[in-house]
């Protein structure tokens, strides 16, 4: 047998740049319209970013020119510092353009809400020097290794699935530390350069093909001290350094609770515009074989009135689940680990339902639909393939809940 061959290492690019424009009198009304103003640009660039496997320059500079890439940085920064719906709402326009579009802006733009929570020297290092600057991630802790050394600690590991990389000049990556003895005593995010880690050719894949979520790694790089960051939220007495600068609450909803629903709007927005394409294409068709008018079949009639019902459904359970988790945390309050459950099973079953309505629309599409060229092509696959990811995973998200539900103990060092 022969042996595999290397994946190839994709070479250092970061697109066009950013306008370092101050954006912090955009108001919340105002950036939504701005997201939905680009829906008809992604939607034509959409078979383009597909074949790149990456954010198209042109798409890059929209996002660029609008602002909303720094929606959630704070104002002091020249972000919007939106209010945390934004969190779902704008990622849930933009995937009505683009899925994948969508979930890589997803992606970035929460960043710079979490890199709030690194000690202000890295807010300096990053944004002083660039505030458009793009930031991906590797989350699974699993997939790093820290070793404590002075002033910082050594990071090696190789992570997968790190959205937009292409087009980022920073990452977030993610390891568990251990002791001489291999006992785990830290999980940790760090904040990585881009010349400091490789980015794998290795995004080849049914659905999502523009996200570039590539496979990255480096190995025995120095991370400073202040670009470390411990997500140890479980131990008694763990605090965020950022927030002792940053105080809006918008910055203290947890992530581990909501933060699957920025990645879910991108995806419900693409169920939408499945629902958009399908009803203007009925509208006037009619069938190969009969002559007769799609929209007069009852059939019809009912696939569409459910995929619709299902995708309103979803919106508004985990655009109402963002409004709720805001108001708590505004009036001072936190999460306790039943309700960060609670809302991580919503959000699984929440793009189950979606997912289901582009199944409808799919086969009532019929052959029509498995072209190439067909847009409903691309956003079937588009859906099915972000269902993999561990957040939408039914089977993961719903038995904590009940666990706990139950009376019973779950326990997770970064819950």
């Amino acid at each position: 047998m022969n042996a595999r061959a290397p994946l190839a290492v994709v070479p250092a690019s970061v697109g066009p740049a950013g306008t370092g424009k101050d954006f912090s009198s955009v108001s919340y009304a105002e950036a939504l319209q701005r997201a939905t103003d680009l829906i008809p640009l992604l939607r034509a660039e959409a078979p383009a970013t597909e074949a790149a496997t990456r954010l198209t320059d042109t798409v890059l500079t929209a996002l660029h020119d609008s602002g909303l890439l720094r929606s959630q940085q704070p104002k002091a920064w020249g972000g919007m510092e939106l209010d945390f719906p934004a969190f779902y709402e704008i990622p849930e326009k933009l995937g009505q353009g683009c899925a994948s579009t969508a979930w890589v802006f997803a992606n970035l733009s929460s960043h710079h809400r979490q890199l709030v929570q690194w000690d202000p020297k890295a807010h300096e290092e990053i944004w002083g020097t660039d505030p458009d600057a793009l930031i991906a991630s590797g989350i699974a802790y699993v997939q790093g290794q820290g070793t404590l050394v002075d002033g910082g600690l050594l990071l090696s590991g190789q992570w997968s699935f790190s959205s937009g990389v292409d087009v980022s000049s920073w990452n977030m990556l993610a390891c568990v530390v251990k002791d001489a003895d291999g006992k785990p005593i830290d999980w940790c995010m760090n904040l990585v350069p881009r010349e400091d880690y490789e980015i794998i050719d290795d995004w080849q894949v049914l659905g999502m093909r523009g996200t570039g979520s590539r496979t990255v790694r480096c190995k025995d790089v120095f991370v400073p001290q202040h670009r470390v960051l411990s997500m140890q939220i479980s131990k008694p007495g763990h605090s965020f350094p950022g927030f002792k600068t940053h105080a809006n609450p918008m910055f203290r909803v947890p992530n581990s609770a909501l933060g699957g629903n920025a990645i879910a709007g991108a995806m419900i927005g693409n169920a939408r515009a499945m629902l958009d394409e399908t009803t203007s294409s009925v509208k006037q068709r009619a069938t190969s074989y009969t002559g007769a008018s799609m929209r007069d079949f009852p059939t019809v009639q009912l696939r569409v009135g459910m995929a619709g019902a299902k995708i309103d459904a979803a919106h508004a359970w985990l655009k109402g689940d963002c409004h709720e988790g805001w108001a708590h945390y505004k009036s001072g309050g936190s999460f306790d680990l039943e309700t960060k459950l609670r809302y991580r099973r919503n959000t699984a079953m929440a793009m189950k339902i979606a997912n289901e309505a582009v199944d409808i629309l799919q086969e009532m599409a019929g052959a029509n639909a498995i072209y190439d060229k067909s847009p409903l092509q691309r956003m079937f696959r588009d859906a099915h393939a972000s269902s993999g990811h561990v957040v939408f995973n039914t089977d993961m998200q719903f038995t904590p809940w009940g666990l706990v539900a139950l009376g019973g103990a779950f326990k997770s060092p970064t819950m």
